[in-house]
This record gives C-alpha cells, structure tokens and sequence, in this order.
C-alpha cells in the first residue's frame, strides 16, 4: 500500500548513505585511484535501490506504530532486498564497470549496522517518554484534617503488635518505635508492604501516624508512595519508613568477595542498579525489568525525597544494616514526578539586585540532595571555611571533583551569559544568603558574583569570617573600582591555589 513516508526518517537515510560512501571511498583501501569519480553513479544508484526498499518495506511509516521487533525486521527486509538487486546488477547489467563487489559488501554492512543501532535508540527513546500516569492527589483538605481520639491497645493485642514487628524486625527496632511514635495507639497505622494499594486504601486523615516495615530498596514508586502516605496524613502526621543504605551494601560487598573481585563485583551492581535507573533512555527499561527491587539507594537520596515529598525529618538512627527515619508532615507538594539526574546540575543562586539566576556544575551530590540544604545545617551546622559539617550529599566522585575545581568548569558558559565575571563573591543559594548580615546582603546585590571568590585569597574559617573578607572587597570594589580590585585579587587567589592548595571542598 502507498503511505506518505515520514520526511525526517528519509532525510536520516539520505545522510547516512552519504556518510558511509564518504568514509569507505575516503579511507579503505581500494585499487582504483579516482574511487569518488568510479562510484558517484554507483552511490547514486545504490542510494536510490536502498530508499525505494525501504519504501516498500514500510521503513518510513511513523516508527511510534511499530514495535520493535517489526521495525528491525522491515529494515532487514529492505536491506536484503537492497542487496540482492545491487549484486545482480553488478554480475550482469555493469559488468563493464568492473565494481568492486567489496565495496558493495562493506556500504552495505555499514548501513545495516547504523540503521540497526538508531532504531534500536529511537525505540528506546520513544519507550522511555512512555511515562506512568501522573498521581491524582488530594489538594482539598480543609477541616478534614482532624482526627477521632485515639485509644490504646492493652493486653494480647499489644503483644500481638510487639510480636509482629520484632519477628520482622529486631528487639532494638521495637524499642526505637516505641519511643518516637505511638506503637500501640489506634491512630497509627502498621505495615509491611511495596505495593501502593495497601498505602492508597486508607481512608484519608484515618490514622495519625504511618509505618512502612517494608525496606525502600524493595519499593519501586517511592515517590509516589510518599505522596499518596502524605495525602493520607493529617496535618503534622508521622510517618516511618527504613532503607538499608549503599554505603553498607558497599561495606557487605567489599567483605564478601576477595580484594579486586569485590570493586568489580560493586561496581558492576551500582552502574546496574544506581546509574541505569537514573538515566532517560534506561530508567524505564530498569524498572519494568526488576520491578524497582532490591534498589541500591544512598540516605541522602532517600531523605531527599521525603523532603521533596512533603515531609520534615525529626530522627534518623541505623539499627543493623538499615537506617529506620521518622518524618513528620509538613506541607503539600505541588508535584512529585519523577526526577532524573545526569552528570551536571542547575542550581539557583542569587546575583545582582537580587535576582535568581541559574548556575550550571558537574554533578557531585546524591540524587534530591539539593533539598536537604536546611536539615544539614539545623543538624550539622558549617564547619572550617564555611561549608556543611559532615555532609552526607557529597558523593565520592564529587568529592574528588570539588578539591581539583574540576565541578565549577560548567560554571564559564555562566562567565559567557554575563551571569558571573572572573572575580567575585561567590553565588550562593537563598537559604545560605539568609545567613549572612542585612548590610552584606544589599551590598551583594549591588555587584555581580564571580568565579573565583575573595575567599581564596583571605581563606576566612568562620561564617563571620567569610562575610568579613567579602565585605572587605565588595568595600574596595567600590572605593578603588572594580577592575582594579579584581586583578589584586586575581592574582592573590591564584598564589593561594597554587602553593597553599586551596580547595573547593
């Protein structure tokens, strides 16, 4: 039957076609010396076989109403097809011509191979965008949000609850939860389950409090199960849940396996089950092939998304080989898709006149790190030069990247949008900017932050330190000019960096 062929998918062969004659005719070795005067007419001809097959084999139908399996086989057909005509007409009608039946061979192979491999991704591609429906949630709760008075189990049904959660748990889980929340109260609820219906069954603001024994390696929408225990709880409502991890996962691998053995075992399981799940092209595909179990998770990434979500973390403590946290309800997000992460990151800083503005980085914090800003500080506070003190939402890569300045190269396509100039304050996010003095933050949005901050060229320890040192030349920019003050610093910070090795940590 004729169809009108997909315009970009004819175009894609054409390209290809020529890129293949071009590189064969350019660089194998062939015994003519005049090989693009030889086979112009050939590659025309070629070309003109291979579209019409391609055609016929109904390679140019939009490729969204084709499987996969019938996509590759219409373009073996065609390639096929392509070839038998193009052998005889070479045997018979231009024998003449004396063509290299080597060259047909190897065109022809490459054109199968990279026809092969761009299906393959624009299947995966449009696979990928194949999202789940988006969650319907709750957003009109009003005075729903009040509960009947709770009572509390006594006697066999007390033991009941007790006996359930220590056989799935231990003694010193148990003694945990019944000192952060209220065990035996009717008002809480007590699971064990990845399946979101036993989540989504309850009725909405009927418990107080929502325990989730179930680990979240097993669970594979976290998010949503998040969302929907948020949807259910009232206003500052609790909820419990555990996670074993990637750093004891690391720690039982590296003991299992002999030296060597085990990086490899270890790594091979966090490009599997850490990286793949991340990406576009991959995360579906990982999920409907593992269901979401047995995930390897880091806690930052987990107690990011239970901010991300709604949720307030009040504790966190690790019993055994997992870490059990109690959250309590805090607000109602406004969305709670899925995100992904790639090896950069955009984050909003404050500029000049106190604008937001995008600021572009490698990657080096766990995935939903960037929500935890305000836990670590309540929790850790800033440490030696003013960053977070034990911040679990550095990775170790990211960690690597921060002391060679490698994770700020992104940030000169900055330099180009005239964001940011060479020299000058460093661009911070509004929950640190709300640290710093009244004074320093008008004077700060009077000036463009930079790459490289007067912070390398004092090396201030405390946070008082570091708002005086960036006072002191936000001061000079104005009473000596800024070009000048800029090449002084300029050159005090790269002594700095060069022989007493400071660092972006």
């Amino acid at each position: 039957m004729f169809y009108k062929p997909r315009l970009s998918y004819w175009l894609t062969d054409v390209l290809l076609l020529g890129i293949s004659f071009f590189v064969v005719l350019k660089w194998f070795p062939l015994t003519t010396q005049i090989p693009f005067q030889k086979y112009w007419a050939f590659a025309l001809e070629f070309s003109f076989v291979w579209l019409l097959s391609s055609y016929l084999s109904h390679r140019y139908v939009k490729i969204k109403y084709m499987r996969i399996g019938v996509s590759i086989a219409r373009l073996l057909a065609a390639s096929a097809f392509t070839f038998i005509i193009m052998w005889v007409y070479m045997r018979w009608l231009a024998a003449g011509m004396s063509y290299s039946i080597w060259v047909l061979l190897t065109i022809w192979l490459a054109m199968v191979a990279v026809c092969l491999i761009f299906q393959i991704l624009f299947h995966a591609y449009h696979y990928a965008l194949n999202v789940e429906p988006e969650l319907q949630r709750n957003t009109n709760r009003g005075q729903q949000s009040v509960l009947k008075p709770p009572f509390f189990y006594e006697g066999a049904q007390r033991d009941n609850i007790a006996a359930t959660i220590r056989e799935s748990t231990s003694d010193r889980v148990l003694t945990y939860l019944e000192k952060h929340i209220a065990l035996y109260s009717s008002n809480t609820y007590i699971v064990r389950s990845s399946e979101l219906f036993n989540i989504q069954k309850i009725k909405h603001y009927r418990f107080d409090t929502v325990l989730n024994l179930m680990p979240l390696n097993q669970i594979r929408g976290i998010n949503k199960m998040f969302a929907v225990v948020n949807d259910k709880l009232p206003d500052d409502g609790l909820f419990v849940c555990c996670v074993m991890p990637q750093e004891v996962v690391k720690r039982n691998i590296m003991k299992k396996f002999p030296p060597l053995v085990n990086f490899v075992v270890y790594s091979s399981l966090f490009l599997y089950k850490r990286v793949l799940p991340k990406l576009f092209m991959t995360s579906r595909l990982y999920y409907d092939i593992t269901e979401g179990k047995n995930r390897m998770l880091s806690l930052a990434e987990v107690l990011g998304r239970l901010c991300y979500c709604g949720f307030e973390i009040l504790d966190e403590h690790k019993m055994g080989d997992y870490i059990y946290i109690v959250a309590r309800r805090s607000f109602t997000p406004q969305t709670v898709q899925r995100r992904l992460y790639g090896m950069f990151v955009s984050l909003d800083r404050v500029g000049k006149g106190g604008k937001t503005f995008t600021v572009y980085k490698f990657r080096t914090m766990h995935p939903y790190a960037e929500y935890l800003q305000e836990y670590i500080y309540n929790r850790n506070s800033l440490q030696e030069g003013g960053k977070f003190k034990h911040d679990i939402r550095i990775t170790t890569l990211g960690r690597f990247l921060r002391s060679c300045w490698l994770d700020e190269l992104p940030m000169i396509l900055n330099m180009l949008k005239g964001d940011i100039k060479l020299v000058g304050v460093r661009p911070i996010s509004r929950q640190y900017y709300s640290l710093y003095s009244k004074e320093l933050q008008q004077k700060r949005t009077l000036h463009r932050p930079g790459l490289l901050p007067p912070f390398y060229a004092d090396m201030p320890k405390t946070l008082d330190e570091i708002q005086a040192s960036e006072m002191k030349y936000l001061t000079a920019c104005e009473q000596r000019g800024t070009l000048p003050t800029d090449f002084i610093y300029f050159w005090k910070i790269l002594f700095n960096i060069t022989f007493r090795h400071a660092r972006s940590k």
